[in-house]
């Protein structure tokens, strides 16, 4: 179900900004008037995409942008009626995709909500890219460290890669796990 999250601390602003994203496709808008709820509302949701107004009593919308992007990641666009340069530094640094400034109009949402969307799963993508490649990375370390184990007990290396990959066929594992037993006996 393609969810929203609106969150302002004006009730006019949040059924406005409801309105148009019920009108973009969006099945569900849950609303928000503080940034402390929009926290727990995000965690709860797990929205496709927020719009935030940036001031707001309890936690301002860029704090809680940076709380929902460690505790349930998803594109927020700001709503604000500041564009100065510190807001939309602090706005960046804090994960936002979009920027709006009020007074907005509907037709204004869409792209930058699609920009947003868009640009948060590209994100998400490479860093999950980023952390499969670490992990390869750090297997192929614990390979190499164990090959080089075996070449100190008198190996030649592919004498010590053949050993590797016969062990872990012969136990049913992988040559991940074989090199972390190396390693333990070490």
């Amino acid at each position: 179900m393609k969810t929203a999250l609106v969150v302002d601390d004006e009730p006019l602003i949040r059924r406005q900004v409801a309105e148009t994203l019920d009108q973009y496709g969006f099945e569900r808008v849950v609303e928000a008037g503080n940034g402390e709820e929009a926290v727990n509302l995000a965690v709860a949701n797990r929205p496709l995409l927020v719009v935030m107004d940036v001031s707001m009593p309890v936690l301002d919308g860029i704090r809680a942008a940076e709380k929902i992007g460690s505790q349930a990641p998803a594109p927020i666009v700001l709503l604000t009626g500041t564009a100065d340069a510190e807001t939309v530094e602090r706005a960046r640094l804090a994960g936002v995709m979009s920027y709006l400034v009020k007074p907005f109009r509907g037709e204004q949402l869409f792209p930058a909500a699609d920009l947003a969307i868009h640009h948060f799963m590209e994100i998400s993508s490479l860093r999950q890219e980023v952390e499969s490649l670490r992990e390869t990375l750090e297997i192929r370390k614990n390979i190499e460290k164990a090959k080089g184990l075996l070449i100190q007990k008198g190996m030649s290396e592919s004498e010590a890669y053949r050993k590797m990959q016969k062990m872990a066929m012969d136990k049913r594992k992988s040559l991940r796990e074989v090199a972390d037993a190396i390693l333990m006996v070490g």
